[in-house]
């Protein structure tokens, strides 16, 4: 379908605001890549409405396919290089009738191949149209890790010699390569695509006394998935080294190194660190795959009233924006999607990183290199030398960096950045620890957003039960500080505004594989810097002072965001406790 068309009727639709489709179309005509694509690697759509879409305008009726319902004669019917080269899936096969599922049933050589193959079967066909992820959830099941891993194990033929050596070199062509170098290829390739398909964040492959343990990060929690023959750690770690430049025959020091490759027609960056343990090498593998990593706003999971002050702030002219949270709570992931919003054609964007985790066309990234003394302090000082109108600091970890960034902010220029604190509040004292001077402050911050982020309950299999007598009263006092129009907006989407609450759990099925989650979402708390606020940092700003003026903006914190999308279903009542305290 033509950029111009689909893009059209997703604005008609209400699934693209008319500035999204409007960038989607330049930026596809500039990279003479499919709007459709681009949709999907940036997240700025959902799948699901851009395929309905679709189907209303090609009148080709559209169907949701779960993967794990389709049965192994049904995928033998559609070989597996023609399900990946044509985005076709067989969906049900009667002695009549093959009915399959197309991701773009107006693609004629798609078209081409299913009456091909339905001429082969003596049958007529039907299409549906499908959207892409359930086509990669079908193509998954054409080939398993484990059996991939299990083949490639039995070709190496081996009983208990050590292939490995520690200077051997693996080709980096599987098919330049010598026999044994294959199945270590495979084995290699096998993991990274299983991470990649179950969106794990890290790889970890780990020599262990009598196996080589490997491992995903999922959800934020470690999983193992496989346990290979001790003898193959070394090969595997050669071929991963290879595959990222690093030094093979350096073993006693940390290495890092990075590659890319090509996956379902996205790129995929692989980032790579070895570190020396007594029993060998230990690999950790950062997969940063843009479908994951880049996030529309409305992907955020911001309640509406946050959203609409985190967008009025980052339109301000100048001014800081502060990201605070732990490690690994998704503070990147929230940085990437403000600078979407605010990449256009008539602004510079420079970004100062430790790692460069996502690469974005259209903006300038920089990656800081403390080892030549090339940091965030000495780079934002060359930064404002390259004329940028946004400048996006990884992380402020030291004065210097503090000091400069808010005098940055103060001569004009946007800031966006991440700090560790435990909530919003804390923001203006750390800064005030970090050396700033206080009068500063009101005049270089504009926002202050903090986040955590906690398990997404599975949709297919969650209940809802009325919640224990003390959990309703953690409800009960959080609703009660929040402001009347959130309260109003709430009588809409969940059961008994006022009591008894309904909470909801998970007991695990097909779907989540047993775990009663899939993905996480973040909460947040926004505040904004207000005449009220600047004037409780020019009287001597502490956190009690700030927190009245919280109270006073009707800030929703995380506890309180958290209750919001727990009484939706989202997340679990337990974990938000567990997660976020108590500051109203």
């Amino acid at each position: 379908m033509e950029n111009n068309i689909l893009l059209k009727e997703l604005l008609n639709d209400g699934v693209l605001t008319a500035d999204l489709a409007k960038k989607t179309l330049q930026e596809a005509s500039v990279s003479r890549k499919d709007a459709e694509d681009l949709l999907y690697e940036r997240r700025l759509a959902d799948e699901a409405a851009v395929a309905k879409t679709k189907s209303r305008v090609l009148k080709v009726p559209y169907k949701e396919v779960k993967a794990e319902e389709l049965k192994d004669e049904v995928l033998k019917v559609v070989p597996e290089e023609s399900v990946k080269n044509y985005k076709i899936i067989p969906i049900s096969k009667t002695p009549d009738l093959l009915v399959a599922g197309m991701v773009n049933p107006d693609d004629p050589k798609a078209q081409d191949a299913l009456k091909f193959i339905a001429k082969q079967l003596r049958v007529n066909l039907g299409v549906y149209l499908i959207n892409n992820r359930d086509w990669e959830s079908v193509l998954r099941k054409y080939s398993s890790y484990r059996g991939d891993v299990e083949n490639a194990l039995k070709s190496l033929n081996f009983k208990g010699k050590n292939l490995g050596g520690g200077q051997r070199i693996i080709k980096l062509e599987e098919e330049t390569g010598v026999s044994e170098d294959a199945p270590i290829i495979k084995i290699v390739a096998s993991t990274l695509k299983e991470a990649v398909y179950q969106k794990a964040s890290d790889v970890h492959i780990e020599p262990q006394r009598n196996e080589v343990r490997i491992r995903f990060r999922i959800d934020g929690d470690l999983e193992k998935v496989a346990s290979l023959p001790v003898e193959l750690h070394q090969p595997i770690v050669s071929r991963v080294k290879v595959m990222a430049n690093l030094k093979l025959d350096e073993t006693r020091v940390p290495q890092d190194g990075r590659f890319r490759t090509v996956l379902l027609g996205r790129d995929i960056d692989f980032r790579v660190a070895t570190f020396p343990t007594s029993t060998g090498e230990k690999v950790a593998i950062r997969v940063l795959d843009p479908t994951i990593g880049l996030k529309g706003m409305e992907a955020l999971g911001l309640e509406e009233r946050s959203m609409k002050i985190i967008r009025e702030g980052i339109e301000r002219p100048y001014g800081m924006v502060l990201i605070t949270g732990p490690t690994g709570s998704g503070k990147s992931t929230t940085l990437y999607a403000l600078m979407q919003i605010l990449n256009k054609d008539n602004v510079n964007i420079v970004s100062l990183e430790d790692p460069v985790e996502y690469y974005m066309d259209g903006l300038n990234q920089s990656q800081v290199r403390p080892e030549i003394n090339y940091d965030f302090a000495s780079g934002l000082r060359q930064i404002l030398r390259q004329d940028p109108d946004i400048i996006m600091v990884g992380e402020i970890r030291d004065e210097e960096t503090a000091g400069l960034a808010v005098h940055a902010a103060l001569t004009g220029h946007v800031v966006l950045s991440t700090l560790h604190t435990n909530n919003s509040l804390g923001v203006i004292p750390r800064l005030i620890d970090m050396k700033v001077d206080a009068f500063l402050l009101p005049s270089a911050l504009n926002l202050m957003i903090a986040q955590r982020l906690i398990s997404r309950l599975c949709d297919n299999c969650k209940k809802s039960e009325v919640a224990p007598p003390e959990v309703q009263g953690i409800i009960k006092k959080n609703l009660a500080a929040l402001p009347k129009e959130i309260l109003e907006g709430l009588k809409t989407k969940i059961k008994n505004i006022d009591g008894p609450y309904e909470t909801y759990h998970a007991p695990g099925c097909e779907a989540c594989k047993g775990k009663g989650i899939i993905g996480r979402v973040a909460l947040f708390e926004v505040l904004s810097m207000t005449r009220e606020l600047q004037e409780v940092i020019s009287s001597g700003a502490n956190e009690h002072k700030i927190l009245e003026e919280a109270k006073r903006q009707g800030m929703v914190d995380l506890r309180q965001d958290g209750i919001l999308k727990a009484l939706e279903g989202l997340v679990s009542i337990e974990e938000v406790v567990r997660e976020t305290t108590e500051i109203y």
